[in-house]
């Protein structure tokens, strides 16, 4: 058996693990530098001889050598709103943050890649980009919602490899993850009409956010081919506060309205306080259908009818990307565009 030297205050070092492995010194730096010319047996071997010395990496020196950091960022950019004084309170609130953070996570865990989290408002722009240009990740998931957003742009021509939460801004040469927008609130309209919903309207996200735009859009066109005009619509800003105030405008337009779409789950929980303010029961005498099949479905009374787009998933994939990209810098860009699904419980 193979004793640790670490005993007695020193610390195992390469030349132990070189000895434990009847190896060279080279080829043990070059196994904990992932090289490709290692033969698997001897990997097998130095890496038995890593744990059985109890020998730890310099993480410092490793990265002169592999010019990585073994961390990529996560950065959350959010629009100039002067009324939106809440940003770091819905990051760590809105549960879609935490399913995007839980499915990068777990992509790459297995990379022993660390995600950094870094909320960007308009007015930290310049330090995310000084923090991304200084070398400390190896690339950036970057989640941005409004299409007038510079910092996709920004982090692009700092030539780090980055993947987008949603289809970039104008012609930008990288790659993305989405999800259907169109065919999820077509989903959510279908499903209205089918109880026998006649008169509907709808609380869509921002239109300055690509999310909020095509939601609107491919509510209002399904339900335009199949005879339904003119819905009405009152924009929200994806809080449940901005759900309630945005449905009590529709129930006072409106008291006879008996379908719902809210553009997100967050302010259809809202809405429900709402419509039940106004004496009305859901799913009786209007039907609510959300959209994200998030946490707050679930919390919701009664359960919420909802869209659900694939959050862990599509984050997942977005960080399956970036490796890649980190991996081979001149890979071409790609797109992935994931699938709705409707999630019937009691609201509708």
């Amino acid at each position: 058996m193979i004793s640790k030297p670490g005993r007695g205050g020193q610390h195992p070092t390469m030349d132990h693990v070189a000895a434990a492995a009847g190896v060279s010194r080279a080829t043990v730096s070059r196994v904990i530098n992932n090289a490709a010319s290692v033969a698997p047996a001897i990997r097998e071997t130095v890496q038995r001889a890593i744990a059985s010395t109890g020998y730890v990496p310099n993480v410092a020196a490793r990265s002169l050598v592999t010019r990585r950091s073994d961390s990529v960022a996560l950065v959350i950019s959010e629009p100039d709103r002067p009324d939106d004084h809440s940003f770091l309170n819905r990051i760590f609130t809105d549960p879609y943050f935490g399913r995007v953070t839980a499915g990068a996570t777990g992509a790459l865990r297995p990379h022993d890649v660390h995600l950094v989290v870094m909320p960007a408002e308009p007015s930290d722009h310049h330090q995310v980009v000084r923090y991304l240009r200084q070398g400390h990740v190896d690339g950036v998931l970057l989640i941005s919602s409004n299409e007038h957003d510079p910092l996709p742009a920004q982090v692009h021509a700092l030539g780090i490899p980055v993947v987008l939460s949603s289809r970039p801004p104008g012609p930008l040469p990288v790659s993305y993850v989405d999800v259907d927008q169109v065919a999820g609130a077509e989903l959510a309209a279908a499903r209205l009409l089918s109880l026998g919903r006649r008169r509907l309207a709808t609380i869509n996200g921002p239109l300055d956010i690509p999310a909020g735009s095509q939601r609107l859009d491919g509510f209002r066109s399904y339900l335009r081919d199949r005879g339904v005009d003119g819905v009405p619509a009152v924009t929200g800003d994806f809080t449940r506060a901005g759900g309630e105030a945005a449905a009590r405008v529709l129930l006072a337009a409106d008291p006879a309205i008996d379908a719902l779409f809210v553009a997100s789950d967050l302010m259809a929980e809202g809405a429900l306080r709402a419509v039940q303010d106004h004496g009305r029961r859901v799913p009786e005498d209007i039907a609510v259908v959300g959209f994200d099949d998030s946490s707050v479905a679930l919390e919701c009374r009664p359960p919420l009818t909802t869209v659900r787009q694939p959050v862990e998933e599509m984050a997942a994939e977005m960080a399956a990307l970036l490796m890649a990209h980190i991996e081979n810098p001149s890979r071409s860009p790609r797109s992935v565009i994931f699938q709705p699904s409707l999630v019937i419980r009691d609201s509708a």
